[in-house]
């Protein structure tokens, strides 16, 4: 009878210990619930309680545990309308995580799929509220940020009665239904044609004022040029003159015979010249006999 005793009594401890001990890995905290409320320290405030091996009263406490890592919800499709009375479909991510394990378990009873549902509801809530606010240029451009962060803040303060922090919100994907996505093309397309037909217009103008200003200066350049080479060529004939006179005043027979020399090869450069002259005639002078 005695190791049968044992036996029983090795058993009953063992279910004891098993009833009583419980441990919490280090990604997660849990509570206590004794009758199926949260237990509270000497302080009344709710005792969580953090990793490693603990003991609770048997049969009388229950232990709820959660995940205290950083999540992310995922939100496909929210059917948002803008401020130009449009709708979009918005797909969106959120980060969050527990902040306040107790109040957790009051709004969801530890139930992390209530809690994503809940947590849900207040993002598109959060959603139509910005984007009723914003038009669909807005949420595409860079007020995008300031949107997002406008809703992170709004989301996580009215998330806080679900003792979540929100960390942040992001929009991954913005697209228009087919019924809309024809008709927004379109007036897009049209506002980009005007503004660029505006570019065009403004080029256009700016090329004239370039060429009109750059035919003005060609002008007085082409003007101030001639002047110059009018000044320069009348400089020169008076020095070619000057030095013509003063060579036909050293030998001015000589200078006569030099000149008709030039004369003639410039009159015969060609075999098919001719000329009706006089043989006697003042041209001929200096082919006759000496």
């Amino acid at each position: 009878m005695r190791p049968l005793t044992w036996g029983i009594t090795g058993f009953i401890l063992l279910i004891g210990i098993w009833t009583t001990a419980y441990t919490v890995p280090e990604t997660e905290r849990a509570l206590v619930l004794v009758l199926g409320q949260i237990s509270t320290d000497s302080a009344g405030k709710p005792r969580v309680v953090g990793p490693g091996l603990h003991f609770k009263l048997p049969f009388v406490s229950t232990v709820v545990t959660f995940d205290k890592r950083l999540q992310t919800l995922d939100i496909q499709d929210s059917r948002i309308v803008t401020r130009e009375q449009k709708d979009v479909l918005v797909n969106s991510f959120v980060k969050w995580r527990i902040h306040n394990f107790a109040e957790f378990y009051k709004a969801t009873s530890g139930v992390m799929l209530r809690a994503e549902e809940l947590l849900e509801q207040k993002v598109s809530d959060g959603l139509r509220a910005q984007f009723g606010r914003s038009t669909i240029r807005q949420v595409v451009s860079e007020d995008r940020d300031t949107i997002m962060q406008d809703l992170s803040s709004a989301i996580n303060e009215s998330a806080s009665s679900l003792g979540i922090e929100v960390t942040d919100v992001r929009i991954k994907r913005i697209d228009l239904p087919d019924e809309v996505s024809h008709s927004v093309f379109e007036r897009m397309l049209a506002e980009r044609q005007q503004v660029a037909a505006a570019h065009r217009a403004d080029g256009e103008k700016e090329s004239e004022m370039i060429r009109a200003n750059a035919d003005e200066q060609a002008v007085v350049i082409k003007a101030t040029a001639e002047s110059e080479g009018q000044r320069l060529r009348g400089i020169a004939d008076a020095e070619v003159a000057r030095i013509y006179a003063k060579a036909y005043n050293q030998d001015p027979e000589f200078y006569a015979f030099y000149r008709s020399l030039l004369a003639y090869k410039a009159s015969f450069s060609s075999e098919t010249d001719f000329f009706v002259l006089s043989p006697d005639s003042e041209f001929f002078k200096y082919f006759g006999n000496k």
